[in-house]
């Protein structure tokens, strides 16, 4: 069986490097980590916000997909503007891609209720491929590079709905220029979710995000949520793609200012008997500030 795992991981690895469609990982949790894909959403919080995530995919497979982000954005004394940072990396068997950008927003009122942000996204992407064994047939050569991108995006959003759309990396990069090819290809992405009151202790939140990639499979990300009593999500996604999955996560506000959840996705493509699903943590800290009349501000849900 370890064989058969190294095989199959093995001929993962190496359609990822020869087929050069080097993309942003996805998220279970997405709609909890919007900064990733879209600019324009740093500042929208108003306040500070720090996320940081850990995902596991296909547990129980020698080199899986292993994925960490930490990103935080808070508006400026100039409620208009919003600035952020987030930090990537994700491995794959013996490539590994790390991605630091930076996150600049605009805000304008459109509505009473509503507003429109423009956002812009700047920063590096590295790409390595190390193997520790030179007598590899298929990985004899090391690559360590670092290579300029950027993207933008737009956020219109009110209290109890949100869309946007937005391109983090709209340069195709060649990130290694060596005997392997490994593209960073433009991807464009769309969500939209919505809040509504089910009861004055539960509310049901919709989202979805679809993503487009030149050279890839489009997928689209359907989830459907409830949160109780201000403090507990639960809820499930379906990804409809060539490698489609199902998704369950469960998030809890356990003080003021923390928030932790987890997610277990099951895949339903051709390596679900050898995986063990995929595991995904997060962990949200927003230090909530106190209003001069003592009030806090109202939730936010998006």
């Amino acid at each position: 069986m370890k064989t058969l795992r190294c095989l199959i991981m093995g001929l993962f690895v190496l359609f990822a490097v020869k087929s050069g469609a080097q993309q942003l990982p996805q998220f279970t949790q997405y709609m909890f980590n919007t900064i990733s894909v879209n600019p324009a959403y740093a500042g929208s919080r108003e306040g500070l916000s720090l996320t940081a995530l850990h995902r596991n995919q296909w547990a129980g497979l020698e080199g899986n997909p292993t994925t960490s982000t930490f990103s935080f954005h808070t508006p400026m004394n100039n409620e208009r503007v919003g600035l952020g940072l987030s930090y990537i990396t994700d491995k794959l068997g013996f490539e590994s891609t790390n991605y630091v950008y930076g996150d600049f927003s605009y805000s304008i009122p459109v509505s009473f209720s509503a507003r429109l942000s423009f956002g812009l996204k700047a920063g590096f992407t590295n790409y390595r491929l190390q193997n520790p064994d030179l007598n590899d047939p298929f990985f004899n050569a090391n690559f360590n590079s670092w290579k300029p991108n950027f993207g933008a995006g737009l956020y219109l959003s009110t209290d109890r709905w949100y869309a946007g759309i937005s391109s983090p990396r709209i340069l195709n990069t060649d990130l290694n220029e060596g005997e392997f090819q490994a593209l960073e290809r433009n991807s464009y992405y769309a969500i939209g979710g919505l809040v509504l009151d089910l009861s004055l202790d539960i509310k049901f939140r919709p989202s979805v995000i679809t993503k487009f990639t030149n050279g890839a499979p489009a997928t689209y990300d359907i989830t459907s949520s409830f949160l109780f009593y201000e403090k507990f999500w639960v809820g499930a996604s379906y990804r409809f793609n060539d490698a489609s999955n199902f998704g369950a996560f469960m998030d809890y506000q356990i003080s003021r200012d923390i928030r932790i959840g987890y997610a277990y996705d099951l895949p339903t493509a051709t390596i679900r008997p050898y995986s063990g699903g995929t595991h995904e943590v997060i962990l949200i800290f927003e230090p909530k500030l106190i209003r001069k009349n003592n009030l806090y501000k109202s939730p936010r849900y998006f």
